[in-house]
């Protein structure tokens, strides 16, 4: 991981109170100006093993990009001929015209791997209209309402390869963690994949901080 980054830290006790320097830092503004290591929504446990399962994909879906983070590390990942989509409205900026979260997303990504990144600046419901490929690997990241998650899984779900992997971030509880049981993503996977679901095509196949994976069950 040659970019450096600053993942999110699991503290052991309440975090201190963030000082206001430091959050103004916080703005993307200082990341894409390179005054700053772009900040992570996720831990460096979870880069590690986005990484690892995008190491054999051809094919990467990112949906929800935020600073660029973990795009980072599957492109890094992936192999030299790999394509990584990623797909973000980048609709929140205050000022359009500049959105520096974009601008810092994709300053990250293009000095990080070797793999064709191609940006899609769509909501992802409108992005699966015109999809055709087979995905190798798919990060749902973006709008947590559970509703959201939910159409994404259905929307995305239906391009993954026989072998291939689907990831939900914020989707599990964990010791020192920030998801809540009321997460949208947590909501979704549990009824989805756990509670005596009878989803009987797809299954748990690695759990990692708040990351879930699932992948489809073999055909007998």
């Amino acid at each position: 991981m040659k970019t450096q980054i600053q993942f999110v830290e699991i503290p052991g006790n309440p975090p201190k109170k963030t000082p206001p320097l430091t959050r103004i830092l916080q703005h993307p503004v200082f990341a894409w100006a390179g005054m700053r290591a772009p900040i992570a929504q996720h831990t460096l446990a979870e880069h590690k093993a986005l990484m690892r399962h995008a190491s054999a994909a051809n094919t990467v879906v990112e949906i929800g990009v935020a600073e660029g983070v973990s795009a980072v590390g599957l492109r890094q990942a992936m192999p030299v001929g790999g394509t990584l989509y990623l797909i973000d409205p980048f609709h929140l900026s205050r000022v359009p015209a500049l959105n520096f979260l974009k601008r810092a997303a994709r300053r990250a990504v293009d000095a990080a791997g070797s793999a064709r990144p191609d940006w899609i600046e769509s909501f992802s419901q409108d992005a699966a209209c015109d999809w055709k490929l087979p995905i190798d690997f798919l990060l749902i990241d973006g709008d947590h309402r559970e509703e959201a998650v939910e159409r994404d899984w259905l929307d995305w779900s239906r391009f993954a390869k026989d072998d291939g992997v689907v990831a939900f971030h914020d989707a599990r509880l964990f010791p020192s963690g920030w998801p809540t049981p009321d997460y949208g993503p947590v909501r979704f996977v549990d009824h989805a994949f756990r509670q005596g679901s009878n989803n009987a095509a797809w299954s748990i196949i690695e759990e990692v901080d708040s990351l879930v994976f699932v992948a489809r069950r073999k055909r007998s």
